[in-house]
């Protein structure tokens, strides 16, 4: 079957027809990431794209990325996705050329999901780089099993292995087989911050006291303080990077 990676600089209509949602309420309500996100589409229309299937005229799955500059060391990276969503910003405020790619986010439309559409997805990504002559896709990269292991500091969960010796996360796996390289585990990548009331109808949980509670698809626990009336947050990543030839 016919398909086509296309940028929202190529086909802007595109965007309009992805009707899938695959992220948890929580990880919508970014402090930093949320209101930025309609800027992506605004000022680096270029570096978004779709996987759309011509014969179906479906689009399969929606990437995101954002031009940023990184001087190819693990301490040069920034805090996670809201430290990169403020460097590409500020990179483009002040004029200043990139010299690499950071990959924001992947979704596959949940019917096309296992087949593989994620590996596409991330080849795409080292193209449009290679497209715009950016050395590095650079990947805050959200572990697809990190839920399961809520209590696990991310730094111990991105060191498990299978016996074979690749990495025990699927994501980070399949990162690794395309020759992705771990640099560093980012602990508080994503702030999210909102009510007790909010937090509780993200996740369909109570919160009855203050204290630290672990929460459905959630990949590290949430600080609740009933007093303040405030639920924060921090969402764990694993940076890693691609070199692009």
């Amino acid at each position: 079957m016919p398909r086509h990676l296309l940028t929202h600089a190529e086909r802007p209509d595109l965007a309009d027809r992805v009707d899938f949602d695959v992220w948890p309420a929580y990880n919508t309500h970014g402090d930093v990431v949320t209101p930025n996100w309609p800027r992506l589409y605004e000022d680096f229309p270029e570096f978004q794209f779709v996987l759309y299937d011509e014969d179906e005229d479906v689009v399969l799955g929606e990437g995101h990325t954002i031009p940023c500059t990184w001087d190819g060391t693990p301490e040069g990276l920034p805090a996670g996705i809201d430290g990169m969503m403020e460097l590409g910003l500020a990179l483009r405020a002040e004029g200043r050329e990139p010299d690499a790619l950071s990959a924001m986010a992947i979704e596959i439309r949940p019917a096309a999901q296992g087949g593989g559409l994620s590996r596409a997805m991330l080849e795409g990504m080292r193209e449009i780089a290679r497209r715009h002559g950016l050395g590095a896709l650079l990947a805050p990269v959200r572990p697809s099993w990190k839920e399961r292991y809520p209590l696990t500091p991310i730094d111990r969960y991105a060191r498990w292995t299978r016996e074979d010796g690749l990495p025990f996360d699927p994501w980070i796996r399949t990162h690794v087989r395309l020759g992705g390289e771990i640099l560093r585990p980012e602990p508080r990548s994503m702030r999210i911050s909102g009510t007790v009331a909010e937090w509780e109808d993200w996740t369909e949980t109570a919160f009855p006291e203050s204290g630290e509670y672990v929460f459905p698809h959630g990949l590290a626990p949430l600080a609740v303080d009933r007093e303040q009336d405030l639920g924060l947050y921090f969402e764990p990543n694993l940076w890693m990077v691609h070199r692009v030839e």
